[in-house]
């Protein structure tokens, strides 16, 4: 897997913008949804800069988009700050959807946010119930057989547990432990694989717990069902800054890979224009200023936007 530098913990969290106070809803959520009032001193979400529309960018869009004028996204909204319900409970915000309205913007189309289970994503783009799916996808070969993935920024795995590590969970040694994870997300083959060395060596297996959403992964840490979780490392970091100390990560990310946007293998024109989408407002700052919103333009970005890139693994 490709490596990049990991940044504090405490430099990540002073950037992310708040979806509402969550310590208010820890009950229901630990992290995700917005649901703050004026008075939770929390920030909004920002909003994607002033884009242009590109005539040359859009040109290349295929016919049967360009008329239909917009994109219809699956995203799992569960996800923050890559991609979570603001305070109305309705709209998609969080990094994520700022790049991708940017690149859509660049391509002269609008944007229809569409919450959906993550598992069911790619499907979705397969089937055309989606035209792209957005949701802090990893690229890794097994997808890449089913669609498309356009890459555009680079995350690793970040272990996270109770504030004081009450579980004495070592991310190398969780043997015996209660570890939560999202479905279907990388995470689950990370610590599978973890668990049957666990059993290899003739030690307990890892107790994990697999939820559809990650707000419920993290809600199961703090609540104390689980000693620990695993997540992509800005979702892992925004959640400790967000519970208000109930939460701490543990040791710095590892296995760093691209974040890919799904395009189903039948529509490569549309791979290939949005990948030019991203390449321009990389080109033009525009990727640069949004990630530097969330403090995440000190690591993980990415020069050129590519169809399909090589990957380990």
């Amino acid at each position: 897997m490709l490596k990049h530098p990991t940044a504090p913990a405490d430099r990540l969290g002073r950037g992310f913008r708040y979806a509402g106070a969550l310590a208010a809803v820890l009950a229901l959520s630990a992290c995700g949804g917005g649901g703050g009032s004026e008075d939770d001193g929390a920030a909004d979400a920002t909003s994607t800069p002033a884009v242009e529309a590109d005539p040359e960018l859009a040109e290349t869009v295929p016919q049967e988009i360009r008329d239909q004028g917009s994109l219809k996204i699956g995203t799992d909204s569960t996800y923050a700050p890559a991609e979570y319900l603001s305070a109305d409970g309705d709209t998609v915000v969080g990094f994520d959807v700022e790049l991708f309205n940017a690149v859509a913007a660049k391509l002269d189309l609008e944007t229809q946010w569409q919450s959906s289970s993550f598992g069911t994503i790619v499907e979705g783009v397969d089937t055309a119930k989606y035209d792209v799916g957005v949701s802090s996808f990893t690229i890794n070969e097994e997808r890449m057989e089913q669609a498309h993935m356009v890459s555009y920024y680079t995350v690793g795995t970040q272990w996270f547990t109770a504030e004081g590590n009450p579980g004495g969970v070592a991310p190398d040694d969780a043997c015996g432990t209660n570890v939560a994870v999202q479905a279907n997300t990388v995470q689950v083959e990370d610590i599978e694989a973890r668990s049957q060395e666990c059993v290899d060596g003739g030690d307990p297996e890892i107790n994990i717990s697999k939820f559809k959403g990650q707000d419920q992964a993290t809600e199961s840490i703090i609540s104390g069902r689980n000693d620990a979780g695993l997540a992509d490392m800005p979702v892992a970091v925004y959640a400790v800054q967000q519970t208000d100390g109930q939460l701490e990560t543990l040791g710095e990310q590892y296995e760093a890979a691209p974040y890919g946007v799904v395009v189903s293998k039948d529509n490569t024109a549309l791979a290939e224009a949005i990948a030019a989408g991203y390449q321009s407002i990389m080109d033009d700052g525009t990727y640069a200023e949004i990630l530097g919103d969330w403090d995440l333009d000190d690591q993980g970005t990415l020069e050129s936007s590519e169809v399909d890139p090589s990957v380990e693994g």
